[in-house]
């Protein structure tokens, strides 16, 4: 008990219990340490000399949600088990909430989850002035399952409350006191917590236990109510597809829980939280967005024996907007970047780049001026390659030209030590050929980077055939200092990310060639949970660079190698069209499958793809295209791990949400193989490849592990490490 929790009683009467859980990150809700406040609580509640408790936390945080091991394990129990373990804890928390004695919750850090509906239920409640509260558990497809759900909204309202619960946005101690939900902010929480008992300020009972008891804001079908929910759930739909049932069942615990009384409200919020726990999102926005990350955050996969490298400089070349992007993430990690490119004018530019950036966060209020002006000043722009002597790493972002990439490595290599790794950002050229130009190829290595590269939160790793251990870990260890997620793959041509990415477009373009309106093409993309529609997508992307990369292939693989491998060609004919004859290359010319106003956004799809692509006039079977755009994507991710270019499940569903925004909802491209079945799933392939062509042909290792009873995610409910 001491090891998670400790507790003392003062020479006023006031018992203080402090979560302080040794051996973990940070203070959770986890068995052990709830049933250890469950015996400090009780003890100190039943005792008469105590006059109240204080409940707060000897770390940064306060408590920041359930122990996400303990939720997985759970995976195994039946829905009756779940919701029992469910009620007991919300049973528990009531207990807190309906004692005579005072509980005052003295939150000096941040209160996420779980922590927050434990506060909640405390009759009195003090922030800290920089502490943050929230109910993020709509991000992993649950609800606040302890109260979270009833307590809120009886505080500040339900159209209040659903801005909060719906997106799991964190609330302000300003905003929490203004809202009613603390009730103070003092410097010395502690302190400010138990005079609010000596001086007798802690309400006997909570508001909605009081008999006159009134909602703050909207009343029960009143015309107020009645528009709150109209309109939130119009707004779910449309932000949501329908695709996120946890957004629909926390507004049905609002709505229901908000007429009935305090208890029986719980036990319908108990019930709502058991159907999330038991459906796949939940199973699948916890498996990929929780484990695998976190996972590929603590770069488990790193190359054992290899010393961590401490980064003092860094090389970067190619001051353009990817390269520019790579330089800020550097400089923001706190290393010193070497920003080079072919002329001053253009280093410069990048720079400029660097600082307009951070300019720009600190209007957001993201950064200090200070602080911005720090980053900046670590970039160095430069055309002289002496710059990049002493620098750990180098990354290379030029043009997608071989002989230019050749240069740049020589020129490199000639100025760095044996020691030093060099990283290739390409999105499809493959790593063992570009790794010709150097004299270590055992030193090369890719590191694909996402556009904007500030924002997109995942870098792909390519190791060619002679890419050694240490320049693995290195370049692990650097997406680790830019804190990015990493992921790690085999050359191919296209890797993974991008090989599989092209498969979304290129069924969009049949789709298109067989007669399947625009509209329907986009909306049906955005159905399945995309972020966006393909044609908007490739536009965003440049058409002109698929255009060029399919070519490129075309050159080196050859076109009928690409058709017997299920090549389509009437994709070809329409990327061909629009870049070619309709000579619009995307967004960034401010031309593409969409018209573009002056700020350069989209505007509507041009006229001319529906004169070119007429409708066949056929009804459309939209689950039909959904499953196309799903299992294409999947197919193709099938492939990729039987040629040994993806060799772990978690990487590939990683790799898919992070990199180009595969539906989240669905874990990514395994994790939905294995939502499907993979009996079904293969069944599916089947028909499709009857029905559309030989692209949607099963792999080998599919109908080899259906054969055989296997699954990708053998052990549903191991438990990650610490």
């Amino acid at each position: 008990m001491t090891s998670l929790l400790t507790s003392s009683i003062d020479q006023d009467g006031i018992a203080t219990i402090t979560w302080d859980m040794a051996g973990h990150p940070m203070n959770v809700l986890s068995e052990a340490a709830l049933e250890a406040f469950g015996e400090h609580w009780s003890k100190h509640a039943e005792n008469d000399a105590v006059k109240g408790i204080v409940v707060t936390s000897a770390r940064k945080e306060f408590i920041v949600g359930a122990d996400i091991n303990m939720l997985w394990k759970m995976r195994s129990y039946d829905a009756a088990t779940v919701f029992s373990e469910n009620q007991r804890l919300s049973q528990f928390f009531r207990e807190v909430e309906t004692h005579p004695k005072p509980t005052v919750a003295a939150i000096n850090g941040d209160a996420l989850g779980g922590g927050f509906e434990l506060a909640l239920a405390c009759r009195y409640r003090v922030m800290a002035e920089g502490a943050k509260l929230g109910l993020p558990e709509v991000m992993l497809g649950l609800l606040p399952g302890a109260g979270g759900t009833q307590r809120l909204p009886r505080l500040i309202g339900a159209s209040e409350a659903l801005q909060y619960l719906t997106t799991g946005k964190n609330m302000r101690a300003d905003k929490a006191l203004t809202f009613g939900v603390v009730h103070e902010i003092a410097e010395d929480v502690i302190s400010a917590a138990k005079t609010a008992i000596l001086e007798g300020k802690v309400p006997s009972k909570a508001p909605w236990d009081e008999a006159n008891f009134t909602l703050p804001k909207e009343q029960p079908q009143s015309p107020e109510w009645t528009q709150t929910f109209a309109g939130a759930g119009a707004m779910l739909r449309r932000q949501t597809q329908g695709n996120y049932p946890s957004p629909q069942r926390i507004m049905a615990c609002v709505y229901h829980g908000l007429q009935l009384s305090m208890d029986k409200a719980l036990s319908f919020e108990g019930r709502q939280f058991t159907a999330l726990f038991m459906g796949s999102e939940a199973r699948n926005l916890i498996r990929t967005g929780w484990f695998g990350r976190n996972a590929a955050n603590r770069l488990e996969k790193r190359p054992q024996g290899v010393p961590p490298t401490t980064f003092t400089k860094v090389g970067v070349i190619g001051a353009g907007v990817m390269g520019a992007g790579i330089a800020s993430c550097t400089a923001q990690g706190g290393c010193d970047v070497v920003l080079l490119d072919i002329s001053e004018e253009a280093a410069e530019r990048g720079r400029k780049h660097v600082e307009d950036y951070f300019g720009r966060q600190v209007k957001k209020g993201r950064i200090t001026t200070e602080k911005a002006a720090q980053i900046t000043n670590r970039v160095t722009a430069t055309t002289d390659y002496k710059a990049l002597e002493g620098a750990q790493l180098t990354i290379e972002a030029v043009f997608e030209d071989r002989g230019i990439k050749a240069k740049v490595t020589a020129a490199t290599e000639a100025v760095t030590d044996d020691a030093h790794i060099f990283g290739t950002n390409t999105s499809t050229l493959p790593i063992t050929g570009l790794a010709d130009a150097a004299d270590r190829p055992e030193s090369f290595i890719g590191i694909h980077f996402f556009s904007p590269v500030e924002k997109m939160p995942l870098v792909e790793i390519i190791r060619g055939e002679q890419t050694s251990d240490a320049a693995a870990a290195v370049a692990m260890d650097y997406v680790k200092l830019i804190s990015k997620t990493p992921i790690v793959v085999n050359d191919s041509r296209g890797f993974y990310t991008s090989r599989v990415f092209g498969t979304y477009t290129r069924e969009a373009f049949c789709m298109l060639s067989e007669g399947i309106s625009p509209a329907v093409v986009e909306n049906v993309g955005k159905a399945t949970g995309m972020p966006m529609g393909p044609l908007e997508l490739i536009d965003m992307v440049g058409i002109d660079t698929g255009h060029k990369i399919t070519h490129e292939t075309i050159k080196e693989v050859g076109w009928e190698t690409m058709l017997e491998r299920g090549e389509p060609a009437k994709a070809l004919e329409v990327i061909d069209w629009i870049v070619e004859e309709a000579k619009r290359p995307g967004q960034k010319a401010g031309k593409g499958f969409y018209d573009y106003d002056d700020k350069n956004k989209p505007t509507r799809i041009w006229p001319e793809v529906y004169a070119k692509f007429p409708s066949n006039g056929a009804p459309v079977d939209v689950d039909d295209l959904k499953k196309r755009f799903l299992h294409i994507q999947a197919i193709e991710t099938l492939r990729c791990m039987e040629e040994g270019v993806v060799t772990a499940a978690d990487d590939a569903d990683v790799g898919s949400i992070f990199g180009w925004g595969f539906a989240p909802f669905l874990g990514g491209v395994i994790s939905y193989v294995e939502t499907v079945g993979l009996p079904q799933f293969l069944a599916d392939c089947d028909a499709l490849a009857a029905n559309h062509g030989k692209r949607f042909a099963a792999p080998q290792l599919l109908r080899d592990m259906v054969a055989k009873g296997q699954s990708f995610y053998p052990n549903e409910t191991a438990v990650a490490a610490e």
